[in-house]
């Protein structure tokens, strides 16, 4: 689920006192279309902004109260949910999954085998997936250096047992003045998500050691191969610290509230 970040709604002259915070905004190339994705973060809260087909999306996190919105700003509609509330949709997608395995059961076995090999290939390691087993671990490989940007890095090459599956270019987070304590709000929207989205933690930006991501530094630069070929590349082209108006990670004034489909 990649939703990222950008502006927010007008502020009033009389605007609360601003927060210093991380902006970061990523250029991401998938199936030959350009997206840019933006992201603002204090030290409880994360803004991130991007495009969904037609539609600008964000998701806004609010790590205080452990509550996440999707804001739909095309439509300027929103959802809310909780913790308990992903968890649950999880659950129903854990059933939901488990049925479809119930009735793949009384299929012949090519067509069964056939139906399995393309759900794994689309959803390894979701919950109740048919056919599913957790993915083995990424094994990262140091394969040079490189730059991105203004910002010099070290290249890794991650193999999936024999396969190559991504590779990475991280920088050093002394250069980028950035420190742990800075994502700490990105590990806790993570693990918000992990019920409904294992992979969540894999696609969120964080900045963590070699035993914790496989690599050590900061990544500017992720490209991701299936099959061989490039799936998608993302590039960091900003990063910045400054004052970030406490408005940002409100719902703009005039959007509508809307139910989470299947959740009470």
């Amino acid at each position: 689920m990649k939703i990222l970040k950008t502006l927010l709604s007008l502020l009033l002259l009389a605007a609360p006192a601003s927060a210093q915070g991380i902006t970061m905004v990523q250029r991401e190339t998938r199936n030959g279309q350009m997206t840019t994705n933006r992201m603002q973060m204090d030290r409880t809260h994360l803004r991130a902004e991007t495009r969904n087909g037609t539609e600008q999306v964000a998701i806004v996190y609010d790590g205080g109260g452990d509550l996440a919105r999707m804001l739909n700003l095309d439509k300027k509609t929103y959802v809310e949910m909780t913790r308990a509330q992903v968890q649950q949709m999880g659950q129903q997608v854990s059933g939901a999954m488990a049925a479809m395995q119930a009735q793949m059961a009384n299929m012949p076995p090519e067509q069964r085998a056939m139906i399995e090999q393309m759900m794994r290939g689309r959803g390894a390691g979701m919950p109740g997936m048919p056919g599913a087993t957790a993915p083995a671990k990424i094994e990262y490989r140091r394969s040079g250096a490189d730059k991105v940007g203004q910002w010099a890095c070290n290249k890794y090459d991650g193999y999936r047992e024999q396969e190559k599956v991504v590779d990475v270019c991280a920088a050093d987070p002394s250069a980028l003045g950035l420190t742990a304590a800075d994502f700490d709000v990105t590990r806790k929207l993570a693990d918000f998500l992990k019920g409904l989205m294992p992979q969540a933690a894999d696609q969120m930006s964080v900045l963590g050691t070699a035993e914790e991501q496989g690599f050590a530094g900061f990544p500017l630069k992720r490209t991701s191969y299936r099959n061989g070929a490039v799936e998608s590349v993302s590039e960091l082209t900003e990063l910045r610290r400054e004052a970030i108006p406490s408005g940002t990670f409100d719902v703009p004034a005039g959007f509508r509230r809307e139910a989470m489909p299947g959740v009470q």
